[in-house]
């Protein structure tokens, strides 16, 4: 339930897009009606109504997602207060120069705020993140904390380039394409980065049952 509830904002950006990019005409005028005074000009193009409008929802999600835990009186988790900001900057910026150039930019800037923060609290200050979030489910070695930290901070530093080289390299002009690479691609690395962890750490695991 938390896994839908944490990538609901994402999965509502690609719906949204999909449907608008679809009805084009349609998208372009409910785009002019109600975004028209927010954008530098007041002029939209019909092939940025679905971007633009699949940004606004997504905006509009991570502050649900806020107010609802907010609500429910539960803590809310640092790094969504960080996604929250990053979607309402560079959303923003989407919107007002409707340029995707700024909400592509997005993902890279999460996924390195995540591998600097790793990198400062593991390094700087000691203390593993990693081993905070994962230490209830698997005892390891102090070596091999320090190696599944270092290795989650490469990977999210990966990320935002492989984010970058899919919006402006692979699918440089085809908006679409990145979407759907967004949502399908970098989780779906993310997945198997997380599989190839845990079957590296199988061992510990069974270690830790026989023991």
């Amino acid at each position: 339930m938390k896994f839908l509830f944490d990538f609901f904002p994402i999965l509502l950006f690609f719906g949204v897009f999909k449907v608008a990019e679809m009805y084009e005409q349609t998208s372009f005028a409910i785009a002019t009606k109600f975004l028209s005074g927010l954008v530098s000009g007041g002029n939209i193009k019909p092939d940025q109504a679905p971007i633009m409008i699949a940004t606004v929802v997504a905006i509009i999600a991570t502050t649900f997602q806020l107010v609802y835990l907010k609500l429910r009186g539960r803590k809310i988790d640092a790094m969504l207060w960080v996604s929250f900001l990053i979607i309402t900057v560079f959303g923003s910026m989407t919107i007002y120069f409707h340029d995707d150039i700024f909400i592509k930019w997005k993902p890279t800037i999460i996924y390195w705020i995540f591998a600097l923060v790793l990198g400062v609290t593991q390094f700087g200050f000691g203390k593993n993140l990693m081993r905070q979030a994962m230490e209830a489910q698997i005892k390891l070695p102090e070596p091999v904390w320090k190696n599944v930290g270092l290795s989650w901070m490469i990977f999210f530093f990966a990320l935002g380039v492989i984010n970058l080289l899919a919006a402006f390299v692979i699918f440089k002009g085809n908006t679409s394409a990145w979407v759907s690479f967004k949502l399908f691609g970098i989780n779906g690395l993310l997945f198997g980065f997380i599989i190839v962890q845990t079957l590296m750490l199988s061992k510990y695991i069974e270690e830790e049952e026989k023991a």
